[in-house]
């Protein structure tokens, strides 16, 4: 059995010291052997340029974030925070993987960037990893928001062996609702969504994020949910090695089947 929480956080926007203050609180009092926070949980969301964006930046190595570091090992968790990552002169939209084993932690910056974000960010260069729990059995990969609209994300962290997959988020729409549970079921895999709420307006346009952080299943049942306007944190445990046999069938599996010869363009 492994333990997850899935943190619903509002950060608010430019305020990195307050929202990492609020974010180390929460940790304070979360025991879990897997703890998800949002997308840019350090920063807020809605940034109009790149110096915006380098205002609020933070390098993986720095103190702030190696702090994060020290939790992961102290509580002996993986701890997967979104941030706004600064590294040679780029900006990234990432979330900082930390394993209580400091060698395997690890950046995943997101690979698909979403509306106005292109004009703040660079594109991600890492692409998808999963890295493995140092004390407990399950494999954990990582996508941002965004991220869920490719079921290629998920499906190559599939392949590589995740049982879990974390996603830091930032929802706006609706329809990920519908869509995240099939990401569960299409790559029998446990799915976390930590997403925020509340709204952040900007030189007259506002943005609304909606809540409803879930666990799902890997047969795409919520096993916990959160509401789509307060702060909330969601435990639940789950059984890894559930997700690794891919049959559902005594003839058929959903990798073994695959045929990528013809899924060339």
């Amino acid at each position: 059995m492994v333990s997850i929480a899935t943190i619903q956080f509002t950060p608010t926007i430019f305020d990195v010291q307050n929202n990492i203050k609020r974010i180390k609180d929460i940790l304070t009092s979360t025991t879990a052997d897997v703890i998800v926070f949002p997308e840019l949980a350090t920063s807020g969301y809605f940034f109009h340029s790149r110096e915006e964006v380098e205002t609020v930046a933070l390098e993986f190595l720095s103190k702030e974030m190696q702090e994060f570091q020290q939790i992961a090992k102290q509580k002996n968790a993986v701890i997967v925070l979104g941030f706004a990552e600064s590294f040679e002169h780029k900006l990234y939209n990432s979330a900082a993987v930390f394993s209580p084993n400091t060698i395997e932690s690890r950046v995943y910056r997101k690979t698909h960037l979403f509306y106005k974000e292109r004009y703040c960010f660079d594109e991600g260069d890492t692409g998808f990893f999963t890295i493995q729990h140092p004390a407990k059995d399950v494999s954990i990969g990582t996508m941002i928001c965004y991220d869920w609209r490719f079921p290629e994300s998920a499906r190559v962290l599939t392949l590589q062996g995740a049982d879990l997959i974390a996603c830091p988020s930032n929802l706006v729409t609706h329809i990920w609702t519908k869509v995240m549970p099939t990401r569960a079921i299409e790559n029998k895999v446990y799915l976390a969504v930590a997403n925020r709420c509340g709204t952040e307006e900007r030189n007259g346009e506002e943005v609304s994020f909606n809540g409803q952080s879930h666990i799902y299943s890997y047969n795409g049942e919520p096993l916990v949910s959160a509401n789509a306007t307060d702060d909330e944190v969601l435990l639940c445990t789950i059984e890894p090695e559930n997700t690794r046999d891919k049959s559902f069938n005594s003839e058929n599996d959903i990798l073994k089947d695959r045929r990528p010869e013809f899924y060339i363009v």
